[in-house]
């Protein structure tokens, strides 16, 4: 089965998403806005998904642009199974 392992960042409100966003492709991170899974309770419907591996360059980018977020998750994919982690 094909495992994923991957991080997101969920918000408190749609701009925030969309300001995040902007500014994470402004230094040039491979990021994407998805849904937030169910499995999250977040103000907004939106969450930013990006490598495990760039979660600290993530968190000082949101944190030094003010951005205000309702949590930082460690998912995990395995076929039709998904463990979600809070990080921060």
């Amino acid at each position: 089965m094909k495992e994923e392992v991957f991080a997101l960042v969920a918000f408190s409100s749609t701009h925030s998403a969309i300001k995040a966003e902007k500014e994470l492709m402004r230094h040039e991170l491979n990021v994407r806005i998805i849904p937030v899974p169910r499995e999250i309770t977040a103000g907004c419907g939106l969450s930013i998904r990006f490598d495990l591996n760039d979660l600290e360059r993530v968190k000082k980018i949101i944190d030094d642009n003010n951005i205000e977020t309702s949590g930082y998750y460690h998912i995990k994919k395995v076929g039709l199974s998904k463990e979600i982690k809070s990080i921060l």
